[in-house]
């Protein structure tokens, strides 16, 4: 793919050689010269990345050294866009990737790619980028919180010692864009547009990066757990691109259907997680662990409370006054307020009430965040405590990282969210596409991940899309689940930082087949 040999790169070699000396003595190199990215054209007219408008193609490389487990890792990242192209071959948007090589590996045919893609619909890669699996993290406390000066450092963590990872924006998200206001939006914002395009782009760039014979992940936060999920089936179909694993972070339904009475009983799980952390269950259960603490919640959850609320109105009184008081315990909310809901307390109500006494909201996506609303009234808070800290820290770092380290130079805003409504929700079945690619390919596994304070995409809900995805129990050999004391963005707490890394390299190293060994039942 390297086609952007100009005098650009030239210029470029000698700053990327003084930042990887830098990286290697443990400095942080200065702003680099201003340089623009160009695609391949006629020295004489090079087009400047430095607009408000979006280059298809274009690339900056350099150089850098992080450690990661006590060794140095030599890698190469490629920043820079790509195109997405119609069917006539006309390119109709640029995505924005990042993409880190080890670079003393010299054979690339058993280096495993990890495929990494973050979710809204409309998010940025941004989050995993710079907090959990790359060469780099923010500069924030071990909990999470964000502290200034901003910024990132070396993130001795990353996977980057067991596999090369590529961060990707879809369209409207990060710098990239559309080519033209006249492109319809239909080609990118859907669950299943979106799946097709990312798909073909693949190809692209595993193509032009010569990456067939690598082994390959991918890897999806939130809405990216759906794209990811989609793609599995969709590159191993269209693209004949088969995968070794799929990891899922903070996953959401997948299209898995619930309906009312599972959607009112499987939330109670993370409202006992949430509870426990801020210290408000009754004394036996707060003095146990909380991994100790849920298997209880969880049985009750499966075994009664789902029957009680599947009963609706027919409920007898006194085994409705019997479920409510054992919500209660579990969750910190008065029988009071949860016989008002009739045993169907919303996660709204839930981050409302929990500390309404006490005068704070509690976080949706990371529950140990706390906020200030105007009212202690009201069945929902204002904003979300958790969202808002997130955006302080990642923005400004996100920024300065692609800008002053990575050299890539351009005027375009980096959207941490961007505009991608409406989104076309309907024919979502993510969830039996991944089921399906995993019938089809013996090599391919699944790793979940998942916070227990995420109240977005709750823990229980992750276990449960494994218990559905599958009804057969065929494919639970090649599922694993993994719980973490924090929230959505479970990396932020520095302990879960190491500890969902390891996760990810164990799977990866798991998950590469022994030389010779044939995929098949």
């Amino acid at each position: 793919m390297k086609r952007i040999f100009t005098l650009t790169l030239i210029a470029l070699s000698f700053v990327s050689f003084t930042q990887a000396q830098q990286r290697r003595e443990g400095q942080r190199p200065p702003t680099a010269p201003t340089n623009p990215a160009v695609r391949e054209e006629p020295a004489a007219r090079t087009q400047s990345v430095a607009s408000r408008t979006i280059v298809p193609e274009s690339s900056v490389i350099t150089n850098h050294t992080v450690t990661i487990r006590g060794k140095a890792v030599p890698y190469k990242a490629t920043t820079g866009t790509l195109p997405v192209w119609d069917e006539e071959g006309k390119a109709i948007a640029g995505l924005f990737y990042t993409y880190y090589e080890r670079s003393d590996v010299q054979n690339k045919d058993s280096r495993p790619l990890v495929i990494s893609f973050n979710g809204g619909p409309g998010s940025a890669s941004v989050w995993m980028h710079i907090a959990y699996t790359g060469p780099v993290v923010l500069n924030i406390d071990d909990e999470g919180y964000p502290i200034q000066p901003y910024g990132y450092k070396d993130n001795s963590a990353s996977i980057l010692d067991v596999a090369d990872i590529v961060y990707i924006d879809p369209v409207n998200t990060g710098y990239s864009r559309a080519t033209s206001k006249d492109v319809p939006t239909n080609k990118f914002f859907g669950v299943r547009a979106d799946i097709r395009y990312l798909a073909e782009w693949l190809n692209t760039f595993v193509t032009r990066n010569n990456r067939w014979a690598s082994p390959k992940y991918l890897i999806g936060e939130s809405y990216g757990t759906t794209r990811v999920s989609g793609l599995a089936l969709e590159l191993q179909s269209n693209q004949w691109m088969y995968l070794n694993g799929v990891i899922l972070v903070s996953p959401t339904e997948l299209g898995i259907e619930r309906g009312t009475v599972l959607d009112a009983a499987l939330r109670l799980p993370y409202f006992a997680a949430t509870a426990w952390y801020h210290k408000v269950l009754p004394g036996d259960l707060q003095s146990k662990k909380l991994t100790d603490m849920l298997p209880e919640v969880e049985n009750f959850t499966v075994n009664e409370l789902i029957p009680a609320i599947a009963k609706g109105g027919f409920l007898p009184a006194a085994e409705k006054q019997k479920i409510a008081a054992k919500m209660a315990r579990f969750s910190g909310l008065s029988e009071k307020v949860i016989l008002q809901n009739n045993l169907n307390v919303s996660t709204n109500l839930f981050w409302k009430e929990l500390l309404r006494d006490k005068g704070y909201t509690v976080g949706r996506l990371d529950s140990r965040y706390k906020g200030i609303d105007k009212s202690d009234a009201g069945n929902s808070p204002d904003y979300n405590a958790e969202l808002t800290s997130w955006l302080h820290s990642f923005t400004p770092a996100i920024n300065m990282y692609i800008r002053n380290e990575l050299n890539y130079k351009t005027d375009l805003k980096y959207n941490m969210f961007g505009p991608v409504n409406p989104w076309e929700r309907s024919g979502d079945q993510t969830g039996e596409n991944l089921r399906a690619a995993m019938a089809q390919n013996p090599y391919l596994h699944v790793l979940v991940q998942s916070g227990y304070y995420d109240g977005a995409c709750d823990y229980f809900n992750a276990k449960y899309n494994m218990w559905q995805m599958d009804p057969s129990g065929k494919l639970k050999d090649r599922m694993s689940w993994e719980g973490y004391e924090s929230g959505h963005m479970m990396y932020l707490r520095k302990p879960d930082l190491q500890l969902g890394n390891d996760h990810i390299r164990d799977f990866i190293e798991k998950t590469l087949p022994k030389k010779g060994v044939p995929a098949k039942f």
